[in-house]
C-alpha cells in the first residue's frame, strides 16, 4: 500500500533551517492498523501529512498503491486526497455553522462511491445527533462525526493525528473501538499517530520516531482488542 524511500523534510533555511524526517524507509502492508509513536515534535504529524498529499518533500519517494506523490500535479493530488484518503484529527475540525448530518455530507458529496448514511450514523451511535450542532454534542460524539465524514467516502486510507488526545478515557476507548471495526468491516488501511504507547497493543504493527528518523518498525505479534486497551 505504502512505500517510503529515502524521505526527507526540512523547514526554514539557512541557521534556521530544521531537519523535520530524516531518511525515512517504510513499507505499510494493505489493510493493516499502524501506530506511530514518538514525542512532541518528532516528525509524526509532518509524516501524516505528507502521506496525506499535504505536504510536499525535499527528496525521496512516497509510493502510495504505485503512485508516486511527488509525480503528481496539483490537480492529482487534489483527486488523490478526494478519492482515497479519510482524514481525522485530535480537534475533530467538524464545520461549526453545519448540523452533525450537513458535517458528514461534506464528505459525501466528495467521495464517487460512499457508504450509506444510515447505516454508517448506527454503527457509530449518532443516529439520534444528526440534528444538533457541533457545540452541542460531547467531545466523543464530535470525533464520531469527525470519522464518519471521513470513512463515508469509503476511503482505502485512513490517517488518524491523535484521535483520542482531546477525549475523556471512556470516550477514547470508544473511538479506538469504532476504528478497529472499520478496520475490519471495510478493510482501509489506517494510521493511528498518538503519544499513548497503550494505543499500540491494539495495532498491527508500531513504528517508533524518534528526532526524525524510525527508530523501530515491528509486527505486534501480541495484539490485542480495543476494548482491552487500558491506561
Amino acid at each position: 500500500m505504502i512505500e517510503i524511500k529515502n524521505l526527507c523534510k526540512s523547514y526554514g533555511q539557512g541557521q534556521a533551517k530544521i531537519d523535520v524526517l530524516k531518511n525515512i524507509d517504510l513499507e505499510i502492508e494493505d489493510g493493516k492498523i499502524i501506530c506511530i509513536l514518538g514525542p512532541s515534535g518528532s516528525g509524526k504529524s509532518t509524516l501524516l501529512n505528507i502521506i496525506g498529499g499535504i505536504e510536499t518533500i525535499d527528496r525521496g519517494e512516497v509510493n502510495i498503491a504505485g503512485e508516486n506523490l511527488a509525480s503528481m500535479s496539483k490537480k492529482e493530488l487534489e483527486s488523490y486526497r478526494r478519492d482515497k484518503l479519510g482524514f481525522v484529527f485530535q480537534f475533530y475540525n467538524l464545520i461549526s455553522d453545519l448540523n452533525i448530518l450537513e458535517n458528514i455530507e461534506v464528505g459525501k458529496f466528495l467521495a464517487k462511491d460512499p457508504l450509506d448514511i444510515n447505516n454508517l450514523v448506527e454503527d457509530l451511535g449518532i443516529k439520534d445527533q444528526l440534528y444538533k450542532y457541533p457545540n452541542e454534542v460531547s467531545g466523543g460524539q464530535a470525533q464520531r462525526t469527525s470519522i464518519a465524514r471521513a470513512l463515508i467516502k469509503r476511503p482505502e486510507l485512513l490517517i488518524c493525528d491523535e484521535p483520542t488526545g482531546a477525549l475523556d478515557y471512556e470516550s477514547a476507548k470508544e473511538v479506538l473501538s469504532l476504528i478497529e471495526k472499520m478496520n475490519k468491516t471495510y478493510k482501509s488501511t489506517i494510521l493511528i499517530a498518538s503519544h499513548n504507547i497503550q494505543i499500540s497493543k491494539m495495532c498491527d504493527y508500531i513504528l517508533n520516531i524518534h528526532n526524525g528518523m524510525v527508530k523501530s518498525y515491528v509486527k505486534n505479534d501480541k495484539k490485542i482488542q480495543a476494548k482491552d486497551v487500558t491506561w
